[in-house]
């Protein structure tokens, strides 16, 4: 058997004259679209054209027009006419769109002049937009009709709003100086009736005038002796602290100075020893570390030596399985080379049972095949006898009317043979014969296949050598033990690795347990040095706590910095009693004698006359008050309009006030009245411009669609002057179409004796919706086309 292969090659001319064959593909593929390209066709279709199978001219015959268009059409390359078409398809939804969107726009302006001015649309302007200007003209012409009439209404409503309301201002203006007299009057009298007080007023700013240069002086002496009675408070409170620190009562100023210099002496005494303290505690800090890190040391040194004790028997059992791996691995490959022999065996044993069943079904069928082609040579032979024996009837029915005998020469037939019922003729023995001929190439066929069986059976036995249950046992034993050998030889680089770390392990762990020896010993004598230390710190530490109450030096350093603080307040508490006692004294006897000097008889008697400066301030504004309304009162009541008003009749407010209310509101209504009509006009004038605009961008739009859709419908066939609903390619195809049927009537003339003829129609086949690629069967003998 041998793979199908190509070489497809040109012949192009060389320089010295000759032509040469160039390869250009070895490939199928490459090959296939080569010849595809350069003939049209591909295979189904030149086939079906140029190569018609037996039986397969009956479907192009029979095909559909579409399908017929489509052949037809990559045969004669008449592509460009579909491009015409769904160009002119595609622009034709273009255009909808386009026109569908103009049309949305114009629609959305219509709707807003409509809901602008209140007036409904043609209903007809959609088909003929001419009538929207018309609208639009007689909208703008009434439109400004109502702005002139609402503005001559506004004009006379502004007239009649400004007589309302001077009317109001007069009779505002008279009610106003009506109530200013009798307000004035009533005035007058409250301001009369308040002249005692407003001199009781006055009185009581001469005196808090006076006081005011006594105050601050009784202050600073009510001060001072505030300040006297709370140093000796505070002197008291300072006492009692001390002698609770002490437990001792406080004798005088010389004791508790006493006490402070004892104080300050300890101070000194405990910031010299301090800093030991603070040693003792980073020394005890440390001697804890140092205790840790023994125990820590010990108890790594104790896993180390554990750890090496384990190391010895875990690498003596790693190293016996990896000797067993790398055994394993040698294995491998021998079995590897036995399961291939082993697999080719079985894939031969397999083939034998079926190539021996296949030679069996082989054989029959050549027997069968034989005696079929005996049987139909023995017929070939009969019909040929019976054919001679009735061959002078069959000559007899060839002679026509008035020509001669092919045997005899004459042209008078006087007793003609007749041909007996059942007799072969010419096609009859033909057919026998090409069976014989088609079985002799079945029966070769057959024999060379048993060949081939019993070749491929006879070296099959050779290769499997036992049967099939044999070497499967054997294969599975092999496949078994290779499979066990894999699972060894895939341990033996890990078990290498592991025995390598176990001992890399081990060197390290000997290191680190040196080290850890030498390190216990290093901590072990830090710690002694650092115990001895500590105990000379604490030595010192307790000669300084030595005779008091306290345990550590921050309580006794507390408390005696409590004990000078107190005491140091002590003494400053008495300085500052002595100091305010002298103040008091003086402060007091310069109050009096400018108390006098004021004219009251104490500082006390100043103080309780004197009155805060806002207090001032709010007694002066109510006196210049009172004598500033009495001053105004007087003058309205002098006022000549105030004095003749109060003979006037009272105005009628309300009245007047509603007839100015009822005229602004009249004047306000026709204001926006008008103010709407002007901006409906400026309104309508902006969306008449971009109605304007709508439709000079609509009206060529729609031009073109129709122009395009009406274009597109006859080339594509659905339009009513297309009569035959053919599209453009397919009248292009038809006319090539003609050509086939002219070319193809002249061999189906001689194949039907003159009697059939294809006919090319542009109207539509049966159960076809298009025209222009039907064909028709006229039979010449009946006069009669069909499908």
């Amino acid at each position: 058997t041998e793979q199908a292969r190509v070489v497809i090659s040109e012949r192009r001319p060389t320089d010295d004259g000759h032509h040469q064959w160039h390869p250009l593909s070895t490939r199928l593929d490459e090959t296939g679209h080569l010849v595809t390209r350069l003939l049209g066709l591909n295979l189904p279709q030149f086939c079906q054209v140029a190569m018609l199978p037996q039986g397969r001219f009956q479907a192009f015959l029979r095909a559909r027009s579409e399908e017929r268009h489509a052949l037809l059409q990559q045969v004669f390359q008449t592509g460009r006419f579909d491009q015409v078409e769904r160009w002119l398809r595609d622009r034709r939804i273009a255009l909808r769109r386009a026109s569908d969107a103009h049309h949305g726009s114009v629609a959305d302006l219509v709707s807003r002049v409509s809901e602008v001015t209140g007036s409904a649309p043609p209903e007809e302007w959609s088909d003929d937009p001419a009538t929207l200007v018309t609208w639009q003209r007689e909208l703008a012409t009434t439109t400004a009709h109502s702005v002139s009439e609402a503005a001559r209404v506004a004009e006379a409503d502004a007239l009649e709003e400004e007589a309302a309301g001077e009317a109001a201002r007069a009779g505002v203006e008279l009610a106003g100086l009506i109530a200013a007299h009798a307000s004035a009057t009533r005035s007058l009298q409250a301001l009369e009736s308040a002249a005692p007080a407003h001199q009781a007023d006055r009185r009581r700013l001469a005196a808090a005038r006076r006081a005011a240069g006594v105050r601050p002086l009784h202050e600073v002496a009510v001060q001072a002796k505030s300040s006297e009675d709370a140093a000796d408070v505070a002197l008291r409170r300072a006492d009692a602290a001390l002698a609770d620190l002490l437990d001792h009562e406080v004798i005088d100023d010389v004791w508790v100075a006493e006490r402070r210099r004892e104080a300050t002496g300890r101070l000194t005494e405990i910031a010299r020893v301090r800093p030991l303290q603070a040693t003792a505690e980073l020394v005890a800090d440390d001697r804890a570390r140092a205790t840790d890190a023994i125990l820590t040391s010990r108890t790594a040194l104790e896993a180390l030596t554990h750890r090496l004790a384990q190391v010895p028997r875990e690498l003596a059992v790693l190293q016996e399985r990896r000797d067993t791996a790398r055994n394993a691995v040698a294995r491998v490959e021998i079995l590897q080379s036995s399961l291939g022999s082993w697999a080719t065996r079985l894939a031969a044993a397999e083939l034998v049972e079926t190539v021996s069943a296949s030679l069996v079904e082989a054989r029959a069928a050549l027997r069968d095949v034989t005696e079929h082609r005996l049987l139909a040579r023995e017929s070939l032979v009969e019909i040929r006898e019976r054919r001679l024996d009735g061959m002078a009837a069959e000559l007899a029915c060839q002679l026509a009317v008035g020509a001669c005998c092919p045997v005899c020469g004459s042209a008078e037939h006087p007793s003609l043979a007749t041909r007996s019922k059942g007799a072969p003729d010419e096609a009859i023995e033909r057919a026998a014969r090409k069976e014989v001929d088609d079985l002799e190439a079945v029966v070769e066929a057959h024999d060379q296949q048993v060949r081939g069986l019993e070749t491929q059976l006879a070296t099959a036995l050779a290769t499997a050598a036992g049967t099939p249950q044999e070497i499967a046992a054997g294969l599975a034993r092999v496949t078994a033990d290779l499979e066990s050998a894999t699972v060894e030889a895939g341990e033996a680089a890990v078990l290498a690795d592991r025995v390598n770390g176990l001992e890399a392990e081990q060197t390290r762990l000997l290191g680190e347990r040196d080290a850890l020896l030498a390190t216990v010993t290093q901590q072990e004598t830090t710690l002694a040095v650092l115990t001895t230390r500590l105990d000379a710190l604490h030595a010192d530490l307790a000669a300084v706590l030595d005779g008091s109450d306290h345990d550590d030096l921050d309580s006794l350093a507390d408390h005696t910095r409590q004990v000078e603080a107190c005491a140091t307040d002590c003494l400053a508490a008495t300085a500052e009693l002595d100091r305010s006692r002298k103040e008091t004294e003086q402060a007091g006897a310069r109050a009096h004698e400018a108390a006098v000097e004021a004219g009251f008889d104490s500082a006390a008697e100043a103080s309780a006359a004197w009155l805060s400066p806002t207090a001032v301030g709010a007694l002066e504004r109510d006196i210049e008050e009172h004598e500033h309304d009495l001053l105004r009162v007087r003058e309205s009541l002098a006022d000549p309009l105030v004095a003749g008003a109060a003979a006037a009749t009272p105005p009628d407010l309300e009245a007047l006030a509603h007839a100015h209310h009822a005229a602004k509101t009249a004047a306000a209504a026709s204001r926006r009245t008008s103010d709407a009509m002007v901006v409906r006009r400026d309104r309508l004038a902006g969306l008449a411009a971009e109605l304007d605009d709508a439709l000079a961008a609509w009206m060529p739009a729609r031009a073109d669609l129709d122009l395009v859709g009406e274009l597109a419908a006859f080339v594509e066939g659905k339009h009513p002057d297309n009569r035959l609903q053919m599209r453009l390619s397919a009248y292009v195809l038809a006319h090539r179409l003609g050509q086939v049927v002219e070319a193809a009537n002249l061999r189906l003339a001689s194949m039907s004796d003159q009697r059939y003829s294809l006919v090319h129609t542009g109207q539509r086949g049966a159960g076809e919706t298009r025209g222009g690629l039907s064909l028709l069967v006229r039979d010449e003998w009946s006069g009669e086309s069909r499908d």
